[in-house]
């Protein structure tokens, strides 16, 4: 991570500078230096070094300060689906939080734009066919009990929609899905939770 650390500073450095930033002995620093090269996180230009588009990315995580790589918080979407009076709510069948109800999330992927992210969630998780638009975000922080240690850092785009079509599924893999009003959810006292996708 030094290495690394060194390369993010300047657009490119020889090896003298990079050995000088390790402190270790020649052969050491070669040895460490190649081994970035072969897993392309640093380009070799001629006599000199700079980090690759994957060693940026990865680099970006480090903690400058520390060198260690930080933890990130998981990114997802909450999928609000109206439709008349109704919302669709959906059983969890997969751990964490196996058999809660909540509304239906996804995590985000690598390059995905987030209604983009949405509208396939549904499609997997619901069979329906739904245009959305972010109407706000939400950060969820969950501690282990009785401790100040997060289990979890999530931060959700809240996907809503009532430009719904096609037919529901309500089965799948990871869970049940079902149309109800929040009167419903309340009586029934159902148990609610922004579980993660």
């Amino acid at each position: 991570t030094v290495i690394l650390r060194e390369l993010l500073f300047v657009p490119e450095a020889n090896f003298a500078l990079l050995q000088k930033a390790t402190g270790l002995e020649s052969d050491h620093a070669k040895f460490h230096i190649k081994r970035l090269v072969e897993l392309e996180y640093v380009n070799k230009n001629g006599s000199s070094y700079s980090l690759s588009i994957r060693g940026k990315e990865y680099a970006n995580k480090l903690d400058t300060d520390d060198n260690t790589i930080e933890r990130q918080p998981k990114v997802a979407v909450i999928i609000a689906i109206k439709k008349g009076r109704k919302y669709l709510f959906q059983q969890r069948r997969k751990n964490p939080y196996y058999g809660f109800w909540g509304l239906p999330t996804g995590k985000v992927r690598w390059g995905e734009q987030i209604c983009e992210t949405a509208t396939r969630e549904a499609k997997e998780e619901t069979g329906l066919d739904v245009e959305f638009e972010v109407l706000g975000i939400y950060h969820e922080l969950v501690q282990v009990d009785g401790t100040a240690e997060y289990t979890e850092d999530k931060i959700f785009f809240v996907c809503c929609s009532t430009k719904v079509s096609g037919q529901l599924m309500e089965d799948f893999e990871g869970g049940h899905n079902e149309w109800a009003t929040t009167k419903d959810v309340i009586e029934n006292r159902i148990f609610f939770t922004l579980a993660p996708g």
